[in-house]
């Protein structure tokens, strides 16, 4: 029985203990900056590129290191001019030489290579930094997506109250011989048609969380908050174009990446014309007889660069490899440029579609549709002008929403242009 109860403890205990565990977990979503903080972390692309960064980090010093030394050792005369059995006893045989080798490269070869290799490993960070640009863009365009859903649900739930009230409104006037049974069916096909609607939104909401969860590495169907609010926009002072180009060509991941091999290139050029210049083994021998060491040797090797053929070619390839990746950062600068002129642009006649909307579509939507429903129910007006001026009150909102998401869209783009939030 004691038994049976020390297990009961420890199970409640431990149950308690996950309980409190799930309770204090935040579930991310709320936030843009709680599910970049979280893909930061968690993100498989961003964590690989991160160690590939790490390990060409790693090059750094092995390629300016000196080649490992070399050990050799030689047994000559192991039968004694055949006055005994063969062996390899170094007290025992004619002699025995051992000689201890050092390769070293042409002077400037080693600091090339460990440059070349710092480049590279820069290029590395670049790409890192580039990845995560691009992973923290998709996330602001799915929480921006995700955000317009969620209003323009909402906003289809208003509209579908505005109907059924609406409807009790054709119902009353039916009533009482004021209004055909059509405007009543009218009504109903309208919220009908409103709901599917609903259901087409819940579908869209499902997908764009799976997408979201997929950047942040958890499961599909994780639970994720609902989106708290929009971001604000930055200034029109901080849109500036000519700003935002010096930005872009300072801080783009993948111009920086560019930048670094170019250099890696230049270095290959150089290390490839410095390969015209023999390298150098050198090495100490001393001779052991029987005991004692009574003879010492030293050494000088060097190749001899005759394949003057060979050696032009290598040449001519740093020299190409050089100017391509000189075109491919031009060809990249232009491309990025143009992507920011399109995304400022799209982002102001967003920007401007808003404001169009807030202050004068919906406001007139919204006059149009009182007075239309006033004339309704004073028999003024019939109910297909009432839908039309509800359908108006809805294109203003949505229009509205629309201009809002295409702004937040447009802003991670340009933020994955420059490489840094604006």
């Amino acid at each position: 029985m004691s038994r049976f109860r020390s297990s009961l403890i420890v199970i409640l205990v431990a149950g308690a203990w996950n309980f409190t565990a799930s309770a204090g977990e935040t579930v991310p979503g709320g936030t843009l900056e709680s599910l970049l903080a979280y893909a930061r972390d968690r993100n498989p692309e961003i964590a690989a590129m991160r160690f590939e960064a790490d390990a060409a980090g790693e090059r750094v010093v092995p390629a300016g290191a000196l080649p490992d030394p070399k050990f050799r050792t030689e047994f000559r005369d192991i039968t004694r001019m055949g006055e005994q059995k063969a062996t390899l006893a170094p007290s025992q045989v004619g002699s025995t030489k051992y000689l201890l080798m050092q390769d070293l490269p042409w002077y400037g070869k080693r600091d090339l290579k460990r440059e070349i290799a710092e480049q590279e490993a820069a290029g590395a960070r670049g790409r890192a930094q580039g990845a995560w640009s691009e992973v923290a863009a998709r996330i602001k365009a799915t929480y921006a997506q995700l955000f317009y859903v969620q209003r323009d649900a909402a906003l289809t739930q208003e509209i579908l109250d505005l109907m059924v009230r609406l409807e009790k409104v054709a119902q009353a006037r039916y009533a009482g011989g004021l209004a055909a049974q059509q405007d009543v069916i009218r009504a109903q096909v309208e919220q009908t048609a409103m709901r599917n609607e609903l259901l087409t939104l819940e579908n869209e909401g499902h997908h764009l969380r799976a997408r979201m969860n997929a950047l942040l590495a958890r499961p599909a169907g994780a639970p994720l908050a609902e989106p708290a609010a929009a971001r604000p926009l930055p200034a029109p002072a901080k849109l500036d174009q000519a700003t935002l180009e010096d930005r872009l060509q300072a801080k783009n991941p993948q111009l920086f990446a560019d930048a670094a091999r170019i250099r890696a290139a230049e270095k290959g050029r150089d290390l490839a014309y410095r390969n015209r210049y023999p390298d150098f083994t050198v090495g100490v021998s001393p001779i052991q007889y029987q005991s004692s060491v009574k003879e010492w040797e030293l050494m000088v090797e060097m190749n001899i660069p005759l394949q003057q053929s060979s050696r032009r070619a290598q040449e001519r390839e740093s020299e190409a490899m050089l100017a391509a990746a000189r075109a491919r950062k031009d060809a990249t600068t232009w491309q990025l440029l143009a992507d920011l002129y399109e995304n400022l642009g799209s982002l102001e006649t967003a920007r401007r579609s808003e404001l169009l909307a807030s202050n004068q579509l919906l406001p007139q939507a919204e006059t149009s549709f009182r007075a239309a429903l006033a004339g309704y129910e004073n028999g003024k007006v019939d109910f297909a002008t009432l839908l039309d001026a509800q359908r108006q009150i809805r294109q203003a909102k949505r229009s509205q929403l629309k201009a809002q998401t295409e702004a937040q869209m447009r802003l991670a783009d340009i933020e994955r242009l420059l490489g840094e939030e604006l």
